[in-house]
């Protein structure tokens, strides 16, 4: 999901005219220290801890050389760590532990293109492979066992890059052997012997089909199958190691969806847990059986609920003696070491160790430890009525100082950010947020709803969301600001939107539908005409090109097509009169740079000012924290221009990061300057 010093006549007049200039709401936060940019959007000092299934090894994520690469260490000498990766470019996201400890695995693209390949480390040796030596290639992971530790399965889209072939991957000589072609099909589940037994297939419905696999061969009829209606709540989640019983994630018959062990010789199945206001949504299974022993709900915060009475001892143990949310990320083989993440929210994230047996829990490192003592703020759960009744679960920080009860609502209206989340089929959260604490911080309220067709919730929610893009799931954004208004939160004409991805597509509707609802906005990859963004999505999300038809419109019916005209930003450009600033990445294959471009210069052409950065090393969002620190500093000059925040110098973040300002250099303070 930032700037500072001059601006022209032109461009100041224009602010002014949208509303900026000295807000009429209440100037929070000068007391309180400015929180740098670096210190929040920068490399954290660790991340991402995990222990070896044999409980030899702990390995995190850390800067090598301003890069994020993996590391490992002895697991009683922490101390002794050393880095395993030397990535020189784009930061490491992800690694895992293969089943022996022999090896780390990760995978990573080019330049933000969402190509990603797998690499492995032997850990043994140090000695780094490309494993899937291909170009324009996704590959993923299809199958890993606890058991057989020299081989995974591996999805390939190199033949026809619409579908994944599933292979079987030597880890240790990178010899490929074809197991099942993918045409047709959304995905394979395999068990623990890497053995296929489930194929998924998209059906006209708008859901899937569910095949048994047989001997690599998948079987005529499905054995059972969803319509578009239980699609994104419905999955299967898995089998236990001995292959007898699959999880699954089902709403089918219910509204949320429950966690559901079905006897795979007997068909019978039985309902493990449900919650009737959000679905179940993470668990936790013995690392030998596979056996689910807790599951998490997440409504307004995530709740653990323990199925082992063993587990339930040790969670209950752990909340004891851990203020906030926490989780468990690895375990050992043996279950006697567990990592733990803790979420304080108004400290810095941190890293446990927790030794069973012995009872002891032991805190490895702070994520960044620089904003210790920093006057970070509490985040609020709230639930916002919509016009028409739906619970809108949305979360509300204020700027330091503004709340002197502390009852959720500052003193005085403050200016207010709404920050809506991407998907749309996604879902904010409860938990420490840099972008909440970085603008509360700077003087703003920030809000964050969780509109219509956000996931999390039950289909019913996510189902009022369906061709509803710009429509009703704008209306519940607009909704939130009223309430926002309503509890005296903010003043209705000092409200930013700013997002990314859908959350930029908000942005720009946000603008363009509703001219005066928004002082400004900022739009990050956001596509702003839904006819182009359909006809050029990857192409290896072909598998879902019917739930998209149905859940925005289908280009290819008159109906459908007029719809999505309607919905697109880029056709009302002409009515957007408040500021707009947009960052985009140049690489970006879910939303191409051209649905910036095309806003941008039919702005352009009806005489709109727009200020437009792109990052020719990015693909959708910014992932080195350079172009993240310097796209942060442009907004936040932006927004201190438009609602009267404070704001950090840009200084030298935009010349150390790859930003080319296409349009409307000239329309922030200091831009010009900083880009010289």
């Amino acid at each position: 999901m930032k700037r500072p010093t001059c601006v022209t006549t032109f461009a100041l007049g224009f602010i002014l005219a949208a509303g900026g200039g000295v807000p009429a709401t209440a100037s929070f936060a000068q007391d309180a220290p400015i929180i740098e940019r670096q210190r929040l959007f920068g490399n954290p000092d660790r991340a991402q801890l995990r222990v070896s299934p044999d409980g030899k090894y702990l390995s995190w994520l850390a800067p090598r050389d301003g890069v994020m690469n993996i590391w490992v260490a002895p697991a009683d000498h922490p101390d002794q760590a050393k880095p395993m990766t030397a990535e020189k470019d784009r930061p490491i996201g992800v690694h895992y532990w293969t089943a022996d400890s022999a090896m780390l695995l990760y995978v990573q693209d080019k330049g933000g293109d969402e190509n990603y390949l797998l690499y492995g480390v032997d850990v043994a040796t140090g000695t780094e492979k490309l494993l899937t030596p291909f170009e324009k290639t996704r590959v993923m992971i299809v199958g890993t066992s606890t058991t057989i530790s020299d081989r995974i399965l591996v999805g390939i889209n190199n033949r026809d890059e619409r579908w994944h072939d599933v292979y079987s991957l030597n880890l240790k000589t990178g010899a490929l052997t074809e197991v099942i072609r993918g045409d047709g099909y959304a995905g394979f589940l395999a068990d623990n012997n890497l053995v296929l037994r489930m194929a998924l297939r998209p059906n006209a419905e708008g859901g899937y089909d569910f095949f048994r696999v047989t001997n690599n061969v998948v079987e005529d009829k499905p054995l059972s199958r969803t319509t578009l209606e239980d699609a994104l709540t419905t999955q299967p989640a898995g089998f236990t190691t001995d292959g007898k019983t699959l999880y699954w994630l089902d709403s089918r018959g219910r509204d949320t969806a429950a966690l559901i062990a079905q006897d795979v010789a007997t068909g019978k199945s039985q309902v493990l847990a449900a919650n009737d206001k959000a679905d179940v949504g993470g668990a936790m299974a013995d690392p030998v059986t596979g056996e689910i022993e807790a599951y998490s709900v997440e409504y307004l915060t995530t709740e653990w609920t323990a199925i082992d009475p063993d587990v339930g001892q040790s969670l209950a143990w752990l909340r004891k003696r851990l203020k906030g949310d926490f989780q468990v990320t690895s375990r050992t083989r043996d279950d006697t070491v567990w990592t733990i993440y803790n979420d304080p929210v108004t400290a810095p994230a941190a890293a446990w160790l927790y030794h069973r047996k012995k009872g002891a829990l032991t805190k490895l490192y702070v994520s960044r430890p620089d904003l210790e003592g920093a006057p970070l703020v509490p985040m609020h759960a709230r639930e916002i009525p919509a016009r028409d009744g739906l619970a809108l679960v949305s979360y509300l920080t204020l700027p330091p100082g503004s709340d002197a009860n502390g009852d959720g609502v500052p003193d005085k209206p403050a200016p207010m950010v709404l920050l809506v989340h991407g998907g749309p089929w996604a879902r904010d959260s409860f938990g420490y947020n840099s972008y909440h604490q970085w603008l509360a911080n700077r003087g703003y309220a920030v809000l964050s709803v969780n509109f219509r067709g956000s996931t999390g919730f039950g289909k019913s929610f996510i189902t009022a969301g369906n061709l509803q893009w710009g429509l009703k799931m704008h209306d519940d954004l607009i909704d939130a600001v009223d309430w926002a208004v309503s509890k005296g939160i903010t003043a209705k004409d000092k409200v930013a939107i700013m997002g990314g991805s859908y959350g930029g597509y908000a942005t720009l509707a946000g603008l363009a539908f509703t001219p005066d609802a928004f002082a400004c906005g900022v739009d990050i990859v956001g596509p702003s005409n839904l006819e182009t963004l359909l006809n050029t999505i990857p192409p290896y999300w072909t598998a879902g090109i019917e739930q998209f038809h149905q859940r925005m419109g289908n280009p290819n019916t008159p109906e459908g097509l007029a719809l999505l005209k309607a919905a697109s930003p880029l056709h009302k450009a002409g009515q957007i009169s408040k500021p707009l600033l947009i960052g985009q990445g140049a690489n970006d294959p879910r939303v191409k740079q051209a649905e910036s471009d095309q806003i941008v210069e039919a702005m352009k052409a009806n005489a709109i000012p727009v200020t437009y950065v792109l990052y020719p090393d990015e693909g959708h969002g910014f992932a080195k924290p350079q172009n993240n620190i310097a796209f942060n500093a442009i907004t936040e000059s932006f927004l201190s221009a438009c609602l009267g925040g404070r704001a950090e110098p840009i200084g030298a973040t935009v010349k150390e990061s790859s930003a080319k300002v296409l349009a409307g250099a000239e329309m922030l303070p200091g831009l010009s300057d900083a880009l010289k």
